[in-house]
């Protein structure tokens, strides 16, 4: 009997539900977006994982918790989680915060959806369409197709599965074993997902060629042919090109009109990683750099970084408009694609990825553009462009600073040489004292929480920062700080 009237009832307390999300999203507002967002607090509250976990008290429980200690914990979560729309947050190719993508991503959140039938998500159905088909214009195609996908890296797998699908349909059935041995070629600056999508399809990481760059870490077509060519001898198939525009490291933009004249005379599908890069197109002034990438025939594109949607927001997008992304991964499940729909079959859009459940990243793009139109968005690609230039010019100016190159893109490269090192670069130790001099110093800073910026090694160069700018709220104090910091913090190094 009482189980009978507990289902008469709600099992859900409405009312204290929604007092719990005004809450929380005030706290939201208050400790993640306003204090988030304020320079003269800190980027990040860093603690060891041993004390972050007792802090935190991570362990599920066999009982529910009350309102306030949930409250509490959200605080918790807020406090020491690093808040990238900080504006002295430099660390990633992503930062910063748009109120109207955020605005998107809450809706997106609390509808639930799936992007897979024009039934469950009509209005997400037609906008994915009309946002590829801005994008697809801004590479300059009258036609294609693409979708959003789960980042940048499952857009570069997307690319080599329907590259290798276009060249051997046969694959999708039969499998490796039906097709030749395949060459994949990209620069020794590519992304990794590169590697990992080649391993991820089965068509091996050594039958990677990996193309000479030259000193800017630009791609080098004469060596791609020569790459291709070595693959033929060693009877290897050469099926797809990946070119990068905006490199992870150096932000370098690899030649495309030239590749694409390579692969043209191979017959080979040409692909260009421009998930970085790729919000070059918006700007007038800037777009150059992609100069050749509507020759391409799939692009990789994450508005993500410099657009600042917000994560995740990545277009894969192709040329092709005959189908070939529906051939390559549909699987016409009935439970999903009936045939006998009351409605225009061709909406329902989900049989052409590879995932079943795919979340909605078309509306937080859409409405940010529609808050700040192409011009806002364009002046929000130059106006980093114009950061990046203030800071290697400032770079320049000051004892210490060296860049590494000179910046092309919105990647700024640079050593800090500290006093005990100025003037005794012929020393052997030399490379080596130095490579530990940007470890150090972002432990200090991560420590300190003034901010954040990433370091690595790059072939035979050691240790040296990698600064990004994409964040609006970032002023010139901001990078002035930038570089005061860094100096307060390697001076004794």
């Amino acid at each position: 009997m009482a189980e009978h009237n507990a289902l008469l009832c709600p099992a859900l307390d409405k009312v204290a539900g929604e007092e719990f999300l005004q809450k929380a999203f005030q706290i939201m507002l208050e400790e993640g977006v306003r204090k988030g967002m304020d320079a003269s607090e800190k980027v990040c509250d860093w603690k060891e994982p041993e004390e972050l976990q007792q802090i935190l008290d991570l362990d599920l429980k066999e009982g529910g918790e009350p309102q306030e200690r949930l409250l509490d914990r959200c605080r918790d979560v807020i406090r020491y989680s690093v808040k990238t729309c900080h504006p002295r947050f430099f660390n990633q190719l992503f930062s910063g915060l748009d109120p109207h993508a955020l605005a998107g991503r809450l809706i997106t959140e609390m509808l639930n959806t799936s992007q897979y039938t024009y039934e469950i998500a009509p209005v997400f159905v037609l906008m994915e369409e009309v946002v590829l088909k801005k994008l697809r214009e801004l590479i300059g195609w009258e036609e294609g197709d693409g979708l959003f996908s789960p980042g940048g890296s499952i857009s570069n797998m997307y690319a080599m599965n329907v590259a290798r699908y276009h060249r051997f349909p046969d694959c999708k059935q039969k499998g490796n074993w039906a097709i030749p041995k395949l060459a994949v070629f990209t620069s020794q600056e590519c992304h990794y997902s590169i590697q990992k999508g080649a391993a991820f399809l089965g068509i091996g990481t050594d039958n990677i060629y990996l193309v000479a760059v030259d000193e800017k870490g630009k791609m080098i077509p004469a060596d791609l042919e020569k790459k291709i060519n070595q693959a033929k001898s060693e009877r290897a198939f050469p099926f797809f090109v990946n070119a990068t525009c905006g490199t992870t490291v150096l932000g370098a933009f690899d030649p495309v009109a030239e590749i694409a004249d390579v692969c043209a005379r191979h017959k080979i599908w040409l692909h260009v990683d421009a998930a970085w890069g790729g919000s070059a197109l918006l700007s007038q002034r800037h777009r150059h750099l992609l100069n050749g990438v509507e020759r391409a025939d799939s692009v990789a594109w994450n508005p993500h970084k410099m657009l600042m949607t917000g994560l995740q927001c990545s277009a894969f997008l192709l040329r092709d408009s005959s189908g070939l992304l529906q051939r390559c991964h549909c699987a016409e499940a009935t439970y999903l694609f009936q045939t006998d729909k009351f409605y225009n079959r061709t909406y329902d859009r989900g049989d052409q990825t590879i995932q079943c459940g795919r979340k909605v990243d078309c509306f937080k793009l859409w409405l940010m553009w529609k808050a700040n139109g192409t011009r806002g968005l364009e002046q929000r690609v130059d106006r980093a462009f114009a950061m990046t230039r203030y800071l290697a010019d400032e770079i320049k100016k000051r004892e210490g600073f060296q860049l590494v190159i000179e910046p092309e893109f919105t990647n700024l490269c640079f050593w800090y040489v500290p006093p005990s090192l100025r003037g005794k670069e012929g020393c052997t130790d030399y490379c080596l004292r130095l490579g530990k001099v940007a470890p150090m110093i972002k432990e200090r800073m991560m420590k300190k929480g003034s901010m954040m910026v990433s370091y690595q090694p790059l072939g035979n160069r050691v240790n040296f920062f990698r600064q990004v700018v994409t964040n609006p709220a970032v002023t010139r104090e901001d990078l002035d700080f930038f570089l005061d910091e860094i100096e307060r913090l390697g001076r004794d190094l």
